[in-house]
């Protein structure tokens, strides 16, 4: 039996302010997208047209809170890219560093929502 990875679900406020965000931080393109008729919630799936695995970003209606409660922030995805220094670059200048780690070559990202994004160089 073997298992592959499909996706990872962010649950997000601000559903086009996130599609945005992840559009020019990550060049994450939306592969597909679930809307019920009675408009309760949203599901888009991003991907980077590369792998099948997506990001999936839910919006619900009914939510009642302005944020979502991460916790200690401890989980995250991991992207790599081909240009380290030229995403460092991009990403400082969108205001969306939150930490980096120059002794282990990495940094991370947060969306809105403030979830982490691991930012790896190519291997």
């Amino acid at each position: 039996m073997n298992f592959r990875f499909t996706h990872n679900n962010f649950n997000v406020i601000d559903l086009n302010r996130s599609l945005a965000f992840y559009a020019e931080a990550l060049n994450l393109k939306e592969v597909r997208r679930i809307e019920p008729d009675d408009g309760s919630f949203i599901i888009v799936y991003l991907g980077d047209g590369v792998t099948e695995h997506c990001l999936e970003l839910t919006w619900l209606r009914d939510w009642e809170k302005d944020h979502y409660d991460l916790g200690d922030n401890e989980f995250h995805l991991a992207l790599h890219t081909d240009d380290f220094e030229k995403a460092l670059e991009k990403h400082k200048k969108m205001g969306c560093v939150c930490f980096e780690n120059t002794d282990m070559g990495i940094y991370f990202i947060n969306d809105p929502d403030g979830y982490w994004i691991e930012i790896l160089p190519a291997k």
